[in-house]
């Protein structure tokens, strides 16, 4: 087992062949750190990495006895008040108004395995002995009271993934005002944090900064994990790149609120906590009740920020990600949204469909307008069910029927968290919105939020989508969430209840795409939120792809999907091929790099393929007959970053297949540069021994070794669009038996 508990020194060692996290019972009964980080061997004893001494100002647990203060000591999930003054990973008020508490350690298992979480996603195995679980529980017995800290490390991945559960067993309530996932305290500060941060339409650029004494962390009180801040943070060593170092990365599975700090204190310790953010959170506890916190996913890399995210990628893509599509390759789409938006009638995406099943597309997507009397943003939404038969005359299910008869599959956009005050709901149950009494409704889009806290609001909605999906030919289904949450207040429950709203609505969420996944196995759900304001690990766990951004301009992609994959696979990321001038930013770039950057994700088209000349209808139809021959690989294959946008004017990244027969290299030249200099790009994860052929062409043929450490040349020649602005070329790379 990976885990094994030392008895005379109270400690706990988790380990694997490339990590080692060690928990030690503390002489006051509480948990303390001594080490997490690269494998060290085992050993009965690591009490000596545990230092205490005297210090002005320090606060200490025992009379006479200057070797324990909290303040000092490196712990396993810390509260305030009892001689730690840094933030807690927790804090209970209780009915004298104390915020005080002291769990002790009481008693703990060790199994094979992983458990699910109640109403909650999570990673998981499909054998026992994938994964090694210690599950510690801790009694403060003033507030009758248990908190059980769940610990979970796999065997072949360099992972820990955490978990906390309150449960309560006391006649008087008590009330979390504070429940983060995990806090993980480091011994010194020589850090460098990297997180994902954004707004609508450049979601997910990496931020880097050195941390300072003090806090620092990123956060979102929206409602949803958002598009400003991604729940991930980094924590590198300054000297730390794609290829060396150390790194500690840290992902909430979660998509609500969130909060990710990192704090220093005055002796350069440092601690990380990550969970649900406490300042929109109260949940109360009566006898019996139980608070159980989302997972957090730790993962080390020694070997540079891309061994981590190759981690978290086949983690989150195998492990996380379920249901019938997780490994199945996904169908090249064509969406109507850029095409005719609310504008259009049936003829008109009949002849987009036959457009894309001529050029090779699989799949039709009908997005926003084809429901309740929804032409414009200011109507319908909530009325899942057709309205408008000018648009459609034989509804959705003629519609479908028409497109699987073409040999298409078809797929349909919703948006079931959110209500338009013009919709047959809105008039029915007025009270359904989130909205607080006597105070004015803020609309974002035209368009309010449905209180998904209430059960009877998702029994509701899940009935009028389950009719949709049970009634027509439906393969794929979009899921959008186009507005934050405003005035967060429940007319569902009572005032001493309303600081679980925001969490509840989560739950609601989770609770509605379990209930539609299983009612619909065979169909493929994608996530969308405006675009990537919730692509969080959360919604992987129901979808196991989603919308990556509104923006889908190939320059502007660069950075987010780059970004993105610090953390999700590239199997996770919606990459659509879209129209010029671009929608989004008005740039033109040829049809060739929009391709050659998504495919580097789930890939379609965003576009009236009818408009298209015929030499790019030629285009497309080897772009797609390209996409279907390497997809597997896309999905499946290692992901290297190669060179950044955020630091380079040119980007370049690639995939490579676990036995290192092939290879796909992706070079984007952004800007052309006059009279430049010769570029190589030194790739990465091949076999040093094995020879590659470059596109095929006899005379460039080279080994692995040289190819890594001397670099493939980057010719002009290579290039699309005669090498000039925006310009870009793939390199396929395959074994020369």
């Amino acid at each position: 087992m990976a885990i094994v508990y030392h008895e005379k020194s109270k400690e706990f060692h988790l380990y694997n062949n490339e990590i080692s996290y060690i928990i030690k019972i503390l002489d006051n009964n509480q948990l303390g750190n001594l080490y997490y980080g690269k494998r060290i061997q085992d050993r009965d004893d690591f009490s000596h990495l545990l230092k205490g001494c005297l210090r002005p100002l320090a606060a200490y647990v025992f009379e006479n006895d200057y070797t324990l203060s909290l303040q000092h000591t490196k712990q396993e999930y810390p509260s305030y008040g009892t001689t730690d003054f840094r933030y807690p990973a927790y804090e209970i008020k209780q009915s004298n108004g104390s915020r005080i508490t002291n769990f002790l350690y009481y008693s703990h298992e060790i199994y094979s395995g992983k458990k699910k979480l109640q109403g909650l996603p999570a990673t998981y195995v499909e054998d026992e002995n994938e994964a090694t679980t210690l599950e510690v529980t801790l009694f403060d017995e003033v507030i009758d009271t248990s908190l059980v800290l769940t610990y979970s490390i796999y065997e072949q991945l360099p992972v820990i993934t955490r978990n906390t559960k309150f449960i309560h067993h006391g006649n008087e309530k008590i009330i979390i005002t504070k429940s983060m996932s995990a806090s993980v305290d480091l011994p010194d500060s020589e850090y460098e944090m990297l997180n994902l941060a954004g707004a609508w339409s450049r979601e997910r650029h990496l931020k880097t900064r050195r941390i300072e004494q003090g806090t620092q962390g990123i956060y979102s009180m929206t409602g949803t994990s958002s598009a400003e801040h991604n729940p991930f943070l980094v924590l590198k060593r300054p000297n730390t790149d794609e290829n060396i170092g150390e790194a500690y990365g840290f992902s909430l599975i979660y998509s609500g609120n969130h909060l990710e700090q990192v704090e220093v204190d005055t002796f350069n310790r440092t601690r990380i906590i990550i969970g649900i953010h406490p300042d929109t959170f109260e949940w109360s506890l009566q006898k019996n009740e139980v608070f159980q916190t989302p997972e957090v996913v730790l993962v080390y890399s020694d070997q540079g920020l891309n061994k981590m995210s190759q981690t978290f990628h086949k983690l989150y893509r195998t492990r996380l990600a379920r249901g019938y599509w997780r490994d199945k390759p996904r169908p090249v789409l064509v969406n109507n949204w850029e095409a005719t938006e609310m504008e259009f009638t049936e003829e008109k995406v009949l002849q987009i469909a036959k457009a894309g099943k001529k050029l090779g597309a699989e799949m039709f997507v009908l997005d926003d307008g084809w429901f309740g009397d929804r032409d414009n943003d200011k109507v319908g939404l909530g009325d899942w069910y057709v309205n408008n038969f000018d648009k459609l005359p034989e509804g959705i299910v003629g519609l479908s029927r028409k497109i699987e008869e073409m040999g298409l599959k078809f797929g349909l956009w919703f948006e079931p968290e959110m209500v338009n005050k013009d919709s047959d709901l809105y008039r029915q149950h007025p009270d359904w919105i989130i909205a607080t009494p006597n105070r004015r409704t803020s609309p974002s889009r035209n368009q309010y939020v449905l209180d998904f806290s209430r059960e009877e609001v998702v029994d509701y909605i899940y009935g009028l989508m389950e009719k949709v999906l049970g009634e027509a030919n439906i393969s794929y289904v979009k899921w959008d969430m186009n507005r934050y949450i405003t005035e967060c207040y429940s007319v569902g429950r009572d005032s001493e209840m309303q600081g679980m709203n925001f969490h509840q609505y989560v739950l609601g969420v989770y609770s509605l795409y379990d209930r539609l996944t299983h009612r619909f196995p065979n169909i493929l759900f994608e996530s969308c939120s405006s675009g990537g304001a919730r692509f969080d690990p959360g919604i992987l766990y129901f979808a196991p792809q989603g919308w990556t951004s509104d923006d889908t301009d190939a320059i502007e992609r660069l950075n987010i999907q780059y970004g993105t994959s610090y953390v999700y696979p590239i199997s996770s990321m919606g990459a659509h091929v879209s129209a010029v001038p671009n929608q989004q930013v008005g740039r033109i770039t040829p049809i060739e790099t929009r391709a050659n950057v998504a495919y580097f994700g789930a890939f379609g088209y965003e576009l009236d393929l009818n408009l298209l000349s015929d030499e790019e209808k030629n285009k497309v139809k080897e772009q797609i007959s390209f996409y279907k021959k390497h997809r597997e690989l896309m999905m499946k294959g290692n992901y290297y970053r190669l060179l950044s946008p955020f630091e380079n004017q040119d980007t370049a990244w690639s995939v490579v297949s676990d036995d290192q027969s092939k290879g796909i290299i992706g070079y984007y030249k952004v800007l052309n540069v006059p009279n430049d200099d010769w570029k190589r790009l030194k790739l990465r994860g091949l076999n040093q021994n094995k020879q590659y052929i470059i596109n095929g062409d006899p005379k460039r043929i080279h080994f692995g070794d040289e190819l890594m450490h001397v670099g493939i040349i980057i010719d002009d020649d290579d290039f699309c669009n005669n090498s000039v602005d925006f310009s870009s070329s793939l390199y396929v790379l395959t074994e020369k038996i």
